[in-house]
Parts: C-alpha cells; structure tokens; sequence
C-alpha cells in the first residue's frame, strides 16, 4: 500500500465516492481539501463530517489553487474531464487519480475487475454471489454503489473485491491492475463525457495497461469490439458464446441450446447445469451468467459451489425487474438501460407486445439506432429532455407520444396499455434531467405504478 501520511488529497464533488475517498485519505493520515459546487443539506451534512474528521471543506466553489498544491487530486466519476476545475489541473500537470486507482493503491486483496457497456453490473454481483456463496469474503463494490474505498478500509481485509469499473473511473487510472477481469460488450455510451466512441474505447481499455501473464481475462467470443479490447496485453483469455459452440481451440463457456458449459485450456469440459435450472430471463443473462462463473471459477470457488451459485441468481434492481401485474399489464422496470444498446437489449427480452418509456437526458447516441428493435413495440412514450429529440427519431416507426417528464409517461402508459401487454421503463437516456440516478428514477417509477393498486 502507497503510504499516505504527510500528503494533501484534493477530493473534487462530495458524492458517494468523494467522501468515501476522503474518509480513506483521512484514515491512512493525509490531509485533505475537499470542494463541491453544490451547497445543499446533502453536501453540508458530507462536509460536517468529513470536517469532524479533520478534512478542509469548501462548498459553492473550487479553490483552484488549493487543489493544484494537492498531491493527487480525486473527482467525482460525474465530472468529466473537460470540466474547467479539472482543465485547469491538467494544464499545471498536477496528477489526477480516480477514486478506483486512488483506492486501488490502498488495498490489501486481489481484484477481479469488470467493465463493458451493458451487463457490467449484473456480472458484477452475480460473481461475487458465487465467491460469497463458496465462503469467500468477495464484497461487489466499485460503480455498483459501494465505493472501493471503503472495502479499503475494512478490518480485515475482503479475500477478494469484485469492481465494477466504468469508463469513468478507468480514465483517470495509473496503476490499477487487476487479477482477473471481464469485458461483459462494447458499444457507443457516455459520448457527451468522453467526447467520441474512440475516447470511450481507450478508457475502457486501460483496465488492462498493468496486466502480466498471469492474469486471466473473460471476453464475449461473439463481440468483435469487446473481444478485441485487451490488444496484445498479456494474460490467459477465455471466452463466452451463445450463439455457436466454443471454436476449436478456445477456452470458454458456451450454452448449447440445452446446458451451460466450461472448456478449459487442457479441452476437459464441465457441465454447469441445465439453461432451465438458471433462475433469469433473458439470453443476455445467460452470457452474464457464464461470465461470472468463468471468473469465479478462475478466482477459486469450487465448481460444485458455483453451480450452486447459479440456482439462486437474482436479477439486481432495476435491470428487467418485473414491478406489479395491473389490469393484466406487465410493469417493468429497466431503469439501468441508460443506452442504446441496453435498451436494444431489453426489447429483445420480451415476449409480448409493448408499451416502451424512452427518456431522460441524451447521452449523444442517435436515438434511430433503436428502429430495427422496435418489432414488439406497439407505441413509444417519450419523456424528459430528449423526449423531441426520441420522437423525431423514430417517427414513422411507430407511434410516439412526447410527454415532458417520468411521471406523466406513467399515466399516459396506465391510458393507453392493453391487458396483455408490457410497459418497459428502458429509457436509453440518463436521468439527471430529472433524478439524481437511474436507481431513484427506477424507485419512482415503481412507486408511480403501485399508485394504482392502493
């Protein structure tokens, strides 16, 4: 572990990971200044403790100077890194380490890491599932919801910490080198933060710029793009297929039609159990699913505790999470399609016709990339501020409703469902337009809906 005493840490946005980081920071004796431009009860409530603990707080504002005579300096993954505060740091040279590195770099236990465009989460927390379901202490941490630095600072240390690594946080990265990791898919997302496909790729990538041959990676055999993400970085590479069996040759996991299966380095194949014994819907799941196996299995876990694993897989929240049947109408909930491509994927899910929620803020994908997965859809309502944007995109596809904000679409959706029918909250938008995350816009929806049945 990096020693930390005696430096000064610039902790930029007072969010979940900011007063993780700084709590870190302040625990391995730094010093720390933090700032946040929000002065809210929420930040001013962050600054009350992180100032009992010894930290320098600014709200309203950043003190640039201060921040450049930082050390390291940690921002929010929400700000991006044309962002002036962060401009202004980099043209002084001054380093800037996301709070994944950054709490990298104070860790005492290997990491399986995992990153890709959609299926990220889901892998995530079925993977450490199966560890915790083989008695291992592999706490999901990372862009899941709990930060790295706090698994940090457990007492004592996790066998294992399964990260979910976002582009974001793997931008701002150095040293992070994880043991195991995966590539769950590639596709265009966090344009407007990245600023081109090219730049988002590159980021993603760097969760393999300290690998050694004895990492080992998990990637999907049918995702050129994703496949292809770990270059010539070294490192035992497995695969996963779906839609073919394991070419000759590979190592892997594939789902036959029947049952899901690993091939190791050696050709020896073991059976993991029947599709129909793999509580989830969906054929994405089944990729996740074998993921998350694939690098349990790699990380330890015995074969027979895996398969166990699997039987009592959960989606997490949501991800197609079915809320209420109404009416006859099937309300779900898929607020973490924030894309495009997760969007794509959720349609391709359903089993009957559609009323499909689309909305929030435009992450700068073309919204026409969604009219060739519009088969089930009878009708789209579009909502919040890329509701026109939706509506000029897909005209003449089907029909589209624009309504300004979540809650009118759920009672336009509650007007125009038929029983029979699904209303998908896939939204293929953020959902700061409106909410402080895709989680809160999933809660509201779900209240939304429940309002019915009381």
């Amino acid at each position: 572990m990096e020693p930390l005493a005696g430096r000064t840490i610039g902790i930029v946005g007072l969010a979940r990971s900011g007063r993780a980081a700084a709590r870190l920071a302040l625990a391995r004796g730094a010093r720390v200044y933090a700032s946040d431009l929000a002065d809210t009860e929420a930040t001013r409530a962050v600054a009350a403790e992180l100032e009992a603990l010894g930290a320098t707080v600014e709200l309203g504002r950043h003190d640039d100077a201060r921040l450049a005579a930082c050390d390291w300096v940690v921002p929010s993954p929400g700000i991006p890194p044309h962002a002036p505060v962060l401009r202004a740091l980099q043209a002084l040279g001054r380093p800037i380490l996301s709070e994944l590195e950054f709490a990298f770099r104070q860790l005492a236990c290997p990491v399986i890491a995992i990153t890709g465009t959609n299926g990220k989460t889901t892998t995530t927390s079925w993977t450490a599932h199966l560890l915790q379901g083989a008695g291992l202490r592999a706490p999901a941490c990372g862009n899941i919801g709990l930060p790295l630095s706090e698994v940090a600072l457990a007492d004592p240390a996790p066998d294992l910490a399964v990260v979910e690594a976002s582009s974001f946080q793997l931008h701002w990265t150095e040293r992070f080198a994880p043991r195991w990791g995966a590539v769950t898919s590639l596709a265009p997302d966090h344009l407007d933060w990245h600023g081109s496909f090219e730049a988002y790729v590159a980021a993603k990538a760097r969760m393999f710029a300290n690998a050694d041959p004895a990492c080992a990676w998990v990637l999907p055999g049918e995702d050129p793009r994703a496949r292809a993400l770990p270059g010539n970085a070294p490192g035992h590479r497995f695969y996963v297929y779906l839609e073919r069996p394991l070419p000759a040759g590979e190592a892997g996991a594939a789902w036959d039609g029947e049952e899901l299966r690993l091939r190791w380095a050696d050709g020896r194949w073991e059976t993991l159990l029947p599709r129909a014994e793999l509580p989830v819907l969906g054929r994405h799941n089944v990729a996740n699913a074998l993921m998350a196996a694939l690098l349990a299995c790699l990380a330890g876990a015995p074969l027979e505790a895996v398969r166990q694993g699997l039987r009592t897989l959960a989606p997490p929240p949501h991800r197609l999470q079915p809320v209420a049947t109404i009416d006859g109408v099937l309300w779900i909930d898929d607020s973490k399609a924030t894309n495009i491509a997760a969007t794509r994927v959720a349609l391709a899910a359903m089993d009957r016709p559609v009323v499909l929620l689309l909305g929030g803020r435009p992450k700068g994908e073309d919204f026409r990339a969604l009219r060739d997965a519009l088969g089930s859809v009878r009708e789209v309502i579009a909502f919040g501020e890329a509701g026109p944007q939706i509506a000029t995109a897909l005209d003449g596809a089907v029909p589209v409703t624009v309504v300004p904000a979540l809650r009118a679409a759920v009672e336009e959706a509650r007007r125009r469902a038929r029983p029979g029918d699904a209303v998908l909250l896939a939204p293929a938008c953020a959902s700061f337009d409106e909410f402080s995350s895709y989680e809160e816009r999933g809660e509201k929806f779900a209240a939304w809906v429940r309002e019915a049945v009381r």
